[in-house]
């Protein structure tokens, strides 16, 4: 009797590993490409966050002919502590965020921190942070990753800063002397303040004094005692690789690079310095 012999086709071991070898080189080239494309997603996410909040400022001041107050306290400088009135400009374009019932729900005259107020601080508002960042309440208060800008050098919140937002400040274009295209108004913060978007403090404000190789939270100065680390205010930041997204006073919305000139970085901050930007030798 003739014996059948039936033939199986099947991979060798070689081949399969050349297959899996190749799959894991052409996962590895794809990996990077589409995390590049989500920070790209998430970078202009981040653009369109700020424009939003540009535009409610502007609409606040042609309402009010003034932009809002940077932080609304009697007395100042302004401490870094749920201490006091610090209504923050965040909470006075809320009206022009499609906010209302928020801004209805915050008793401006008892204080940010008030009990009556503590609903309000916990409302997460999806323009006022940044989605490179993962967003989590602090101690049941909503923070934000956005920040006015108060002065051009490091120094605490009060009424004689040189930036647009500050202490109980009634800024107007015509006070924009260097010219509304050369001011930051806002950008945006790596180090969310516990103290949320709520609160008139280095929480919502920040000052371009200096930056060292990257956009710095602390403008790489660490504090010598509580008194200066409750003073302290700080400079902008950003989770976006290169840079930060910046709004200036004309609308319009800029990407600046972590390698700006302190000096030219510095200008931007001041609403009136009278000095003109050497815009030539910079990374801008």
């Amino acid at each position: 009797m003739k014996k059948t012999y039936i033939r199986y086709r099947a991979f060798t071991l070689v081949e399969l590993l050349v297959v899996i070898a190749i799959i894991g080189i052409l996962v590895g080239l794809l990996l990077p490409a589409v995390q590049a494309a989500r920070e790209a997603a998430r970078r202009c996410q981040c653009s369109n966050n700020v424009s939003q909040l540009i535009l409610a400022v502007h609409n606040h001041e042609f309402s009010f002919e003034r932009f809002p107050a940077g932080t609304i306290n009697p007395t100042g400088p302004i401490r870094n502590e749920p201490i006091g009135q610090h209504i923050s400009w965040v909470v006075q374009i809320l009206p022009y965020m499609e906010q209302r019932a928020t801004f209805t729900g915050v008793n401006q005259a008892l204080g940010a921190y008030a009990v009556e107020n503590s609903r309000a601080r916990s409302q997460s508002i999806p323009p006022v942070y940044c989605p490179s960042q993962s967003f989590a309440l602090i101690d049941n208060v909503a923070p934000t990753t956005y920040a006015g800008c108060h002065h051009d050098v490091e120094a605490p919140i009060d009424a004689d800063n040189n930036g647009v937002f500050f202490l109980n400040s009634r800024v107007r274009f015509d006070d924009i002397e260097d010219g509304s295209s050369n001011t930051i108004f806002i950008g945006e913060v790596a180090d969310p303040d516990v103290l949320g978007w709520i609160s008139g403090t280095r929480a919502t404000l920040r000052n371009t004094g200096s930056i060292q190789g990257k956009f710095s939270g602390r403008n790489g100065a660490l504090p010598v005692t509580k008194e200066e680390d409750i003073l302290l205010v700080g400079g902008f930041g950003s989770f976006h690789t290169g840079g930060a997204n910046f709004a200036y006073g004309d609308g319009s919305i800029r990407f600046l690079s972590a390698n700006i000139s302190p000096v030219l970085f510095q200008k931007l901050g001041h609403r009136r310095d009278g000095q003109m930007l050497d815009l030539g030798n910079s990374d801008f």
